[in-house]
């Protein structure tokens, strides 16, 4: 039986937020209805309720949540290849038909109406015998996977990733996955540092570590016009803060790429010399479309080789959103924070 209403987390601004009861939505004949399962606070998420939404899309006044993992619940009959029951990820932008709703999509709402639904626009299929708390790192993952990708990843390649929050660990991840025989992740956090382990990868804390000692140990080195290098072939950065382009510029050798994932608030210098006579390959967060990234990101998720669901430390109920965003916010406690519903 549909309920009269639905809860829905709602924006208002700089630590502000609201839930409210709002009317259960009509379905069309071309429209789905999903429930939401559970859904990620995205950092995006976070930086809006400590300092505003406009930059990430998180407009006042509207719902929000963009990670969400849903149940169908309602299908219009002129919906094709859909069942009730089905777990899909609504696309962003794409859910809504509204590019300027990518990060208000309504994951932090007990339900969403999907217009003009069509699967692998709208909607992108998860299978539903893939945990929730693994499911659920879908959208983190697509970013992940974009700056790996970007870098050419393959068997005999090493890599070194700055940050170890959740999309660091992902970019790792699927560095691992792409074939790379060795990657380290670098970061402050000893709790996201010891996650990391638990994936086979190499962690170097730098408030306790050398860096350069660590890369060189790990990674073998090689001399260059500018002195010993780190052996390490690719590097993402996945905190967009100034240490990561210099520990880049303090250990990369010759043909070193460099994925630029985490954003940059700041202009942040770097020795064009450098990049010159090295050789640097400097690229963004690379342009892998979702439902491309969904192939190889639904394959890993497939093969149980990783136990993704210990990435979820926190779930919070919808009530508790505001809880949820500060915890989000702590490198010290929380890797992935989720609302439950």
């Amino acid at each position: 039986m549909k309920p009269e209403t639905y809860k829905a987390a709602i924006f208002r601004d700089t630590g502000s937020v609201d839930v409210v009861e709002l009317p259960y939505p009509q379905c069309g004949d071309d429209d789905v209805i999903v429930r939401n399962l559970i859904t990620g606070v995205c950092g995006s998420d976070v930086s809006a309720y400590k300092h505003g939404g406009d930059d990430h899309m998180v407009w006042k006044d509207h719902e929000f949540g963009h990670e969400a993992l849903s149940e169908v619940v309602e299908i219009g009959r002129n919906v094709k290849d859909l069942k009730l029951g089905d777990h899909v990820f609504p696309n962003q932008g794409k859910a809504l038909r509204d590019m300027r709703r990518m990060a208000t999509v309504g994951g932090f709402s007990e339900y969403i109406r999907i217009p003009q639904c069509e699967v692998g626009y709208s909607v992108l299929k998860i299978d539903n015998d893939i945990p929730l708390k693994s499911a659920v790192l879908f959208e983190p993952f697509v970013i992940g996977a974009r700056g790996a990708r970007s870098l050419n990843p393959g068997p005999g390649k090493t890599a070194i990733v700055f940050g170890a929050g959740i999309i660091g660990i992902s970019a790792a991840i699927m560095l691992q996955w792409f074939g790379c025989s060795k990657v380290m992740v670098v970061d402050l956090s000893d709790f996201r540092l010891e996650n990391a382990k638990t994936f086979g990868l190499v962690t170097c804390n730098v408030a306790t570590e050398d860096l350069k000692a660590k890369a060189l140990a790990e990674f073998g080195a090689q001399t260059s016009f500018f002195g010993e290098r780190c052996g390490a072939d690719l590097y993402l950065d996945a905190i967009g803060m100034k240490p990561a382009i210099d520990n880049f510029a303090m250990l990369a050798g010759r043909e070193a790429s460099l994925a630029i994932v985490g954003v940059h608030h700041e202009p942040v210098a770097i020795d064009l010399m450098k990049v010159c006579y090295s050789n640097w390959h400097i690229g963004g967060c690379g342009g892998l479309p979702i439902e491309e990234a969904a192939v190889d990101i639904l394959a890993m998720m497939r093969s149980g080789r990783y136990e993704l669901s210990t990435l979820v430390t926190h779930e919070y109920q919808v009530d508790q959103i505001a809880d949820a965003l500060v915890m989000g916010a702590n490198a010290k406690k929380a890797q992935k924070v989720c609302i439950s519903f």
